[in-house]
C-alpha cells in the first residue's frame, strides 16, 4: 500500500477517533463537556472543511478501486490485525454513541433565542410545532445538538478511513498480480 493511502487513512482515522472521544467526553457528568453556541459555529466550520476534502477524495479514492462488497471486505481482512481491530472497536464505539444520542434525545430540535425566549421545534406525533421552551430544556437541547454534530462527522471520518485503507490495500495487491 502506497504512502499516501496510509497518510489518508491515518488522517481519517485520527480525526474520527477524536470527535468520537469528544462525543464520549459529552455523556460523562463528571466531565461535562458544554460547548457554548459561539464555539459550535467555528468548531462546525473546521470539522466540514476538513471533511468534505477528506470524505470525496476517500469516495474516489474507493471508486477508483473498483471493487464490490466482497472484495472490499477480503481487502479489509488483509490489512494487519491493529489496523482491523482498531477500525473494528471504532465504528463499534460510534454506533454504541449513536444509539446512546438517538435513545437520550427528546423530541425537541432546533432550539433557538429570540427576543429573550426560548423556543425549539416539537417532533412528537401529535404536535409538530415550535413550542417555547425553559432556559434548561434550551440548554439541554443545544447540548444534544453540538454532540450530534460531533458524533456524525466522527463516524463519517472513520468510514472514510476504512475506504481508504481497504482502496489501498486492493491497489497493492492489483500491482502484485500484474508483476507476477
Amino acid at each position: 500500500m502506497g504512502w499516501t493511502f496510509k497518510a489518508h487513512g491515518a488522517l481519517a482515522y485520527a480525526l474520527g477517533l477524536t470527535l468520537l472521544a469528544l462525543t464520549a467526553l459529552t455523556w460523562l457528568p463528571a466531565v461535562v463537556l458544554r460547548i457554548p453556541p459561539t464555539a459550535l459555529t467555528w468548531l462546525t466550520a473546521a470539522i466540514l472543511a476538513l471533511l468534505i476534502p477528506t470524505f470525496l477524495s476517500a469516495g474516489i479514492r474507493a471508486f477508483l478501486a473498483r471493487a464490490d462488497r466482497h472484495t472490499t471486505w477480503q481487502a479489509f481482512r488483509c490489512l494487519p490485525a491493529k489496523v482491523q481491530l482498531a477500525l473494528a472497536l471504532t465504528a463499534l464505539a460510534g454506533a454504541t454513541l449513536l444509539a446512546l444520542t438517538i435513545s437520550g434525545e427528546g423530541s425537541l430540535q432546533n432550539a433557538r433565542e429570540k427576543n429573550g425566549h426560548y423556543y425549539a421545534f416539537d417532533t412528537s406525533p401529535l404536535t409538530r410545532h415550535t413550542v417555547e421552551i425553559s432556559r434548561t430544556q434550551y440548554r439541554a437541547v443545544r447540548h444534544d445538538e453540538g454532540r450530534t454534530w460531533l458524533l456524525l462527522p466522527g463516524m463519517l471520518y472513520v468510514g472514510a478511513a476504512y475506504a481508504v485503507l481497504t482502496a489501498g490495500e486492493l491497489r497493492r495487491a492489483d500491482r502484485a498480480s500484474k508483476h507476477a
